[in-house]
């Protein structure tokens, strides 16, 4: 999301552009368009760019404080003050005008189900969370609803486990949504006896092993408490190990990926010289391995012209450059990607779908083998086939 150096080129230009023309005035110029008065708003303009920045570096932060509240609300309301000019010039270690400036969609559609006076009864979903507020809504919300509805008897409740995200959409829209802490203090809060926690993470990976840790921490303060399964279930022991979670997720992925291209089934778009690249994340924990059971089950339901690849490149076979080389050796002219993500936020917009040079849809394009490289920007939230999964593991725990 860093702004691209030639847009910073653009600005330095038009900067080098102003302090011209004010010096090719008559000999009689005012002394506010003299070279020294422009370089003197150029250096304010900078400093109160600078400013903001620092105020967004603060709060792009995995850890809450007492001073969050204040924090994020410094920062919009700085943000709010600068002109559009300084806005493009804000730039630091994680800031960029994104940051509060890109449209993600309307977070007022969206409900942090937050609210106090719930019952005994708590079904706590538990995300990474998003920014993107359609994904949000459509993705997670959809989820959430999902569960809402098969499980009547239970209150549903959201938390997020990325303070970087929470602190960003408190930031930017007002909307305050619980992490662990705060979530599992406001079940104690309303008297909960009976706590079921539905994580909507793809595996058994590093941030499943932060919520049960955050959850043992709070056992005692319920009747019963219970954590179901992730999307993919148990990992297993190596790439061969797939189970029925696994390929329930395929098939519903890849039916859904084929139908928004337009053909009729997977065997089409192979004959049409269609792949599909499902992105994931990656991990450097031993979870890693489930995406490569995800491509074996693919290569098992017969799914040869579907591949399986990871953001961070984690396993290794799972990295763009090497997804590529598999795409062009089994022959595909076109390529459709998609995230292998709950929602479609950052990484699906950017880093797959995006213009850097970076992206995957750049690399794939960069790579001169494929005649067409489409996306499809789409979280696995939204999908009912898999909001009817995470509805079994639920009920799987209560019962």
């Amino acid at each position: 999301m860093k702004m691209k150096r030639n847009q910073i080129a653009l600005l330095l230009t038009a900067s080098v552009l102003a302090l011209t023309l004010a010096g090719c005035g008559g000999k009689t110029e005012s002394a506010s368009a003299s070279p020294s008065a422009g370089t003197d708003s150029a250096t304010s303009d900078k400093a109160a760019a600078d400013a903001v920045a620092a105020k967004i570096d603060a709060i792009y932060v995995q850890e809450r404080t007492d001073n969050t509240d204040a924090q994020c609300a410094d920062a919009k309301a700085a943000w709010d003050k600068l002109t559009d000019a300084q806005k493009a010039l804000v730039s630091g270690e994680h800031a960029d005008p994104d940051y509060f400036g890109q449209n993600t969609g309307d977070a007022s559609k969206d409900d942090p189900l937050n609210a106090d006076k719930i019952g005994e009864n708590e079904l706590l979903v538990v995300s990474f969370g998003t920014s993107f507020n359609d994904s949000r809504v459509a993705d997670v919300g959809g989820i959430e609803k999902a569960l809402q509805t098969a499980c009547p008897d239970w209150s549903v409740r959201r938390a997020f486990t990325a303070q970087i995200i929470i602190n960003h959409i408190q930031a930017r829209d007002g909307e305050k949504i619980d992490n662990m802490d705060q979530a599992l203090d406001r079940a104690v809060k309303n008297g909960v006896k009976n706590l079921v926690v539905q994580p909507t993470h793809l595996m058994h990976g590093a941030e499943y092993d932060e919520l049960v840790a955050a959850v043992e921490k709070y056992k005692d303060k319920f009747s019963s408490v219970k954590v179901a399964e992730p999307l993919l279930g148990e990992v297993g022991a190596d790439a061969t190990i797939v189970n029925a979670d696994k390929e329930t997720v395929a098939k519903a992925i890849t039916a859904e990926a084929v139908k928004t291209a337009g053909y009729d089934s997977l065997d089409a778009a192979a004959k049409d010289g269609t792949a599909f690249v499902f992105m994931g994340h990656g991990t450097s924990h031993s979870a890693a391995v489930t995406y490569d059971q995800m491509q074996t089950q693919m290569e098992t339901l017969g799914y040869k012209n579907v591949f399986v690849g990871t953001v961070e490149g984690k396993p290794a076979d799972t990295a763009c450059e090497a997804v590529i080389e598999k795409v062009k050796a089994a022959g595909y002219k076109k390529v459709v990607l998609r995230p292998l993500m709950v929602v479609a936020g950052d990484h699906a917009n950017n880093d797959m779908a995006g213009d850097d040079a970076g992206s995957w849809k750049s690399q794939f394009t960069a790579a001169g083998s494929f005649d067409k490289i489409d996306t499809q920007i789409t979280g696995l939230g939204e999908i009912p086939e898999i909001q009817a999964m995470y509805v079994a593991h639920t009920k799987a725990v209560i019962g």
